[in-house]
């Protein structure tokens, strides 16, 4: 392969790009057109992985009753983090909206088979998190992906993983990475949801330290 010599503009697209990835919690109910769920999907297939392990596994959440259950462990988990916070801090959590379980009209859990044999242990032997990093790199490209297709991603994270891996009836091997709700945002943002409703702010700039 020749080397890819990219343009300005194609770097201030992609610059663009990461500005406008946020993670999305209100969706359109608007159905998703499987050939470009398809080649979104595809960026799995690009992603690195430790060793060449590829352990990412893919469940697409569809029937009603998986559906169901997913939302009530998320509703059980929020529920429950709610009573961690007091004063204003539980006064904001209670009106944040953290899930489009009930808008996007693809569900995707995304495990992590921390049993796989491929990739021969390469990489992962003295740290074994390595594969489920594998598992964040490609959800990254995902994102991306869905990102430049217009879609938006929403990553449930207030929920608990084993009784996920229990109500999907996926192997004990598998270790839950993340829930993902995919569909077409309400809105375009360049700024986090949580940062606008002052929840938290971003760092100006990265720290970098030497030693």
């Amino acid at each position: 392969m020749q080397d890819q010599a990219f343009t300005d503009d194609f770097r201030a697209q992609f610059d663009l790009l990461m500005r406008l990835r946020r993670d999305v919690r209100r969706f359109r109910t608007d159905a998703i057109d499987e050939a470009v769920l398809t080649r979104c999907l595809d960026a799995f297939r690009l992603a690195p992985s430790v060793g060449l392990s590829e352990p990412w596994r893919v469940i697409r959440v569809e029937s009603p009753a998986a559906r169901a259950a997913a939302l009530e462990n998320f509703q059980t988990a929020n529920d429950l983090a709610l009573q961690g916070y007091s004063g204003e801090k539980a006064q904001l959590y209670s009106r944040l909206k953290l899930s489009g379980m009930q808008e996007a009209p693809v569900q995707l859990a995304v495990f992590c088979d921390d049993a796989t044999d491929k990739g021969l242990g390469l990489g992962a032997v003295t740290m074994p998190e390595m594969r489920r990093y594998s598992v964040v790199s490609a959800i990254t490209m995902f994102w991306l992906a869905l990102r430049a297709q217009g879609l938006g991603l929403g990553w449930v994270s207030i929920l608990d993983p084993d009784r996920m891996t229990r109500d999907l009836k996926v192997s004990d091997d598998w270790q839950l990475i993340g829930y993902f709700c995919v569909g077409w945002p309400e809105e375009e943002s360049d700024t986090p949801e949580l940062e606008r409703v002052g929840w938290e702010t971003r760092d100006d700039a990265l720290a970098i330290e030497t030693r």
